[in-house]
């Protein structure tokens, strides 16, 4: 339980930390752009015109609603993350006891491969019941954080947004974005796991210091690899939880209606969209598109 407590503690600590960089992300992602490209320089030291960056955005949000409004959605994020990291703890420790038992019943030993699909089978589950539960209070998160785009006010506190998501959208409402969300998580997750173990079991020899030190970072390594390319998933999710929810963000000309998060995938992939706002940092200026300043995105 106080291993729990701590951790509710330290993810909450991280949350606050980061919610100013989730929240500029979001509003990227959406495609709202409140500031044109400049020219600037490149990582290669090449003049191109940019769009401007974290810091850049977050002045401008701290322009408009000064620095407390650089956590907007912030309360329903710690609920996400305290109540996710109690489901999950309790799911993996139940996962892990079941096994236990099964292990003492048929008294086999299992190879490492075994192991690390058993044990990726356990995390995937208590992550899977995590994203379930908390969902909800993402996708409030989420609409709170849009609302900067049309200084609406229709979602103002976590137990009003509940009110308001059920009256105009019943029970699915709180789970819109949910499947391309969970899709992400899993898919991220093995490749992560089974990447890290491909490395650690064939690439690193046994028995050297240094490999032995390698093998404690590919597992970041590896997650960094896996999160990037399950990115698209999240991107859709998060669209998907904001669209068409009566907000300016997820309304035309930001985005049309989609039919299905397939529908918005499709859209956005013919758009050549699917990485946009995976970079906070040296974002080029869309290929083959201009900036309305009317509509503070491009077109």
């Amino acid at each position: 339980m106080s291993d729990t407590a701590s951790q509710v503690l330290l993810g909450s600590g991280l949350t606050v930390l980061s919610q100013p960089l989730m929240y500029v992300k979001v509003l990227v992602q959406v495609g709202y752009e409140p500031l044109p490209p400049t020219l600037g320089r490149n990582i290669f030291g090449r003049q191109v015109y940019q769009l401007p960056g974290l810091f850049a955005y977050a002045k401008h949000i701290m322009k408009i609603d000064g620095r407390a409004g650089l956590f907007k959605g912030l309360a329903p994020r710690l609920c996400s993350g305290a109540i996710g990291t109690i489901v999950h703890s309790k799911v993996l420790q139940q996962c892990q006891e079941d096994d236990q038992a099964e292990e003492v019943r048929r008294n086999t030993k299992e190879s490492s491969l075994e192991k690390v699909i058993k044990e990726t089978s356990q995390e995937m589950v208590a992550r899977s019941a995590a994203t379930l539960v908390t969902h909800p209070f993402h996708v409030i998160t989420l609409r709170c954080m849009v609302q900067f785009i049309g200084r609406e006010t229709k979602y103002s506190g976590v137990f009003s947004s509940f009110v308001t998501i059920y009256r105009e959208e019943g029970i699915l409402g709180f789970f819109a974005g949910l499947i391309p969300r969970l899709l992400g998580d899993i898919l991220s997750l093995w490749l992560c796991n089974m990447l890290a173990y491909l490395i650690n079991t064939y690439a690193l020899e046994n028995g050297v210091s240094t490999m032995t030190e390698m093998k404690s970072y590919s597992q970041a390594v590896t997650g960094f690899f896996a999160s990037m390319l399950t990115y698209p998933f999240v991107l859709v999710s998060n669209l998907m939880a904001i669209n068409s929810c009566g907000l300016a963000g997820g309304l035309p000309p930001y985005a049309p209606e989609y039919n299905s998060w397939l529908d918005c995938w499709s859209r956005l992939h013919s758009e050549g969209n699917m990485s946009r706002g995976n970079s906070l940092f040296f974002r080029k200026v869309p290929a083959g598109k201009r900036y309305v300043w009317e509509e503070k995105r491009f077109h």
